[in-house]
């Protein structure tokens, strides 16, 4: 591990791109927006990454902000545990991209944990950086993520799915994945 502090004041920062989380639902799971229901219960992630890994965890979500600050969503995250970390910049800028790239290379001179939520192989070299230094994570959707992330758990990442493993959905996604014989069940398929 990194750094001298002690074990029990870490943290495990969750870094949260819902832009892309989003995106991924409208273009490869749905084919249209998503709606409302089913989003992500975005709590159920914070939860999950504190009774897994076992310590406190400071949610930070990320999101592009173009004129008005949406208010209601922003304190619903609030109200769930999340620092909403609202961002504006030049159109052709990816501000939530830098964002999390420059947050991920400030947390190496920290002694802390991070899970990343995010498909985006953006954040592959800032990841590469900490994987290996401490516990890092990804949560996303095992057939969309970037496959620079697979690399990275043969050094110690942790993938976890948003659906299978922190059962973030309050219903099956109608996702096709590649399932191994002992999680088949023929009634999900009749």
């Amino acid at each position: 591990m990194s750094g001298g502090g002690s074990e029990s004041a870490r943290t495990t920062y969750v870094l949260v791109d819902g832009e892309n989380i989003d995106a991924t639902l409208g273009a490869s799971v749905f084919g249209r927006r998503p709606n409302p229901e089913e989003r992500p219960r975005w709590e159920r992630l914070l939860t999950y990454a504190e009774a897994q890994w076992g310590q406190p965890v400071s949610g930070l979500f990320f999101l592009a902000v173009k004129d008005e600050l949406p208010m209601s969503f922003v304190q619903a995250l609030i109200s769930i545990g999340y620092r909403p970390v609202p961002l504006r910049g030049g159109p052709a800028e990816k501000v939530v991209d830098i964002a999390i790239q420059r947050t991920l290379e400030a947390l190496r001179d920290r002694d802390d944990d991070v899970v990343l939520v995010s498909n985006d192989g953006d954040f592959i070299p800032q990841m590469e950086q900490l994987v290996g230094t401490r516990r890092v994570g990804q949560m996303a959707f095992q057939e969309f993520r970037n496959a620079g992330f697979r690399a990275l758990e043969a050094r110690g990442l942790e993938f976890l799915d948003l659906e299978y493993d922190v059962n973030a959905f309050k219903t099956r996604l109608p996702r096709i994945r590649v399932l191994a014989i002992e999680e088949f069940d023929p009634a999900d398929f009749l």
